[in-house]
């Protein structure tokens, strides 16, 4: 995918147990911890956190991104 998401689109993306889906929350420009781990995220290699309906985050590179139907 591309700079082309925004918060509140819904995405998928795969994941070892099949496909996940859920909501991108924001876009990630600068080092962040999520879930105990940094997100080497910068402006010239962003990272996007989404969140599952479970309500669990992670972040995810634009490329591992898709947009998905909204539920």
């Amino acid at each position: 995918m591309s700079d082309k998401l925004r918060a509140g689109d819904a995405v998928e993306w795969n994941s070892h147990g099949g496909t996940a889906k859920g909501k991108v929350k924001k876009k990630l420009t600068s080092r962040t911890m999520i879930k105990g781990h940094q997100v080497a995220a910068s402006p010239d290699n962003p990272e996007y956190l989404v969140e599952t309906a479970s309500g669990a985050q992670a972040a995810h590179k634009p490329g591992a991104l898709r947009k998905a139907k909204p539920a």
